[in-house]
């Protein structure tokens, strides 16, 4: 099941010296040949974006039938969080050699194993559905493997898009690829609620099995001699530990992953709200329920477009965007009506994607080609892989306090982490707020420290 996604013109060095990072500063100056869909001309890529399109509309539709059919069956939230742990927890346990795996071998080879191997998941539970003989353990067990290939799958998809487009377009292609994620997300959890109120769940699976034919068949017709050639790494001790210190020695690659992580984590537990708000907040079915989905993707594509215009993305922004889709959540947590809550999906999509792109674009750009695989894995690992946690806690707090308390608490705490970080980058980067108050209204600046109100320890 797909879960939406290198060379660097200017790679960092594989020991930076890691100085303080500005976070007003841009993350890449890399400009993109130019237009919204730059990375559509080169054919590889267009391959690549068509059988995604066809296989992450199957995907979304598969989500909604899965997180209904197992709500159906057991009436529980916590059930949800459970299935949606299942289908993560094997990236938290093994995220990391997945990116191992993408940093040594060819990458194509790679992923049509993977997609092969989901294909033949979502068939399974389409046929276990379809006969009535499907139980809530069935569910549990293919989400599991569905982890088990995502582990592999995700990195590899990362990282695969710069050996089709190259750095000029890296971040053009990666925020395509959100928007094409995005885009299938606006079909497919509308047809899925018309499938599963029509005729049940198991088609809503057999088309998901199916359509996995599509990304199969774009990466069998690529031109191998049109992929860039990328640097792979060498089997050999001791690389996780090397990616690790890697990240943890570039702040330009920690901080943004931290905050991924929290907001993974604890922000992003959608299908135990929406299905929860829809069933015991607002008493309708599974076609607001996929009404509420598509809302949400109408704004992620418009954030993902956004950002495939945008030339440089700043700290800033990728703070910001994360403490606006904090605030969103809250408020929209306690809205009393229907209508305004249908409403505030559409902005909390549109920074959801903001930050989200902003964060892969930016990791990959400032990672060393050779360790990109491992960097992007454990960007994946902390983004879903904390979902095991959160999705349980979530959904828990969810049916013992109420969807409204259960939605609030993952807003706060990813608003939150978003300001804890933003404070921290000021701070690392000798910078302080300022309220400028120039051209008739007041703007927040960063402006570096004068050398009295540096610490003792920065200016000794």
């Amino acid at each position: 099941m797909s879960t939406g996604p290198g060379a660097d013109s200017a790679p960092a060095p594989k020991h930076p010296t890691n100085p303080a990072p500005d976070p007003t500063s841009p993350v890449t100056t890399g400009r993109t040949r130019g237009g919204t869909f730059s990375s559509l001309k080169i054919r590889n890529y267009r391959l690549f974006a068509t059988g995604a399109m066809i296989s992450n509309t199957g995907t979304w539709m598969s989500r909604i039938a899965q997180d209904w059919l197992v709500l159906s069956i057991t009436g529980s939230s916590t059930a949800v969080g459970i299935t949606t742990a299942l289908q993560f927890l094997p990236m938290l346990l093994f995220g990391l050699y997945g990116g191992v795996l993408a940093d040594r071998c060819p990458r194509r080879r790679l992923l049509l194993f993977t997609q092969t191997a989901l294909g033949l998941c979502g068939l399974a539970l389409a046929a276990l559905t379809l006969s009535g003989h499907v139980q809530v353990w069935h569910v549990y067990l293919i989400a599991f493997l569905l982890g088990l290939v995502t582990v592999v799958d995700n990195p590899t998809r990362q990282v695969f898009v710069n050996e089709m487009v190259g750095p000029k377009d890296l971040r053009n292609a990666v925020s395509l690829n959100s928007a094409n994620f995005q885009s299938a997300r606006l079909i497919g959890p509308a047809v899925a609620g018309v499938l599963i109120t029509a005729v049940g769940s198991g088609w809503a699976f057999l088309i998901n099995g199916v359509s996995f034919a599509a990304p199969i068949i774009g990466l069998l017709l690529m031109r191998t001699s049109e992929l860039h050639k990328v640097e792979r790494a060498p089997r050999g001790k001791g690389q996780l530990r090397e990616g690790l210190r890697y990240v943890a020695g570039n702040p330009d690659l920690i901080w943004p992953i931290v905050l991924v992580g929290f907001i993974g984590t604890f922000g992003f537990n959608f299908p135990i709200w929406l299905s929860a708000f829809a069933d015991d907040v607002f008493h309708a079915g599974p076609g607001t329920y996929g009404l509420l989905n598509t809302l949400i993707a109408i704004g992620s594509v418009a954030g993902a477009l956004l950002a495939a215009r945008r030339v440089v993305a700043r700290r800033r922004l990728l703070v910001g965007a994360a403490l606006m889709f904090g605030v969103l959540e809250v408020v929209a947590a306690a809205t009393p009506y229907f209508w305004l809550f249908a409403a505030l999906m559409v902005p909390i999509g549109i920074f959801s994607l903001t930050f989200n792109v902003t964060a892969n674009s930016s990791v990959q750009l400032a990672t060393d080609p050779a360790m990109r695989g491992r960097v992007m894995s454990l960007f994946m690992m902390v983004f879903v892989g904390g979902t095991p946690i959160g999705g349980p806690l979530v959904g828990w707090l969810t049916d013992t306090c109420g969807a409204r308390i259960g939605f609030a608490a993952g807003g706060l705490i990813s608003a939150a982490a978003a300001a804890g970080v933003g404070l921290i980058l000021v701070r690392a980067g000798g910078l302080r707020v300022k309220l400028d108050l120039r051209r008739g209204h007041p703007r927040v600046v960063f402006v570096p420290r004068t050398p009295e109100e540096k610490p003792l320890a920065a200016t000794a």
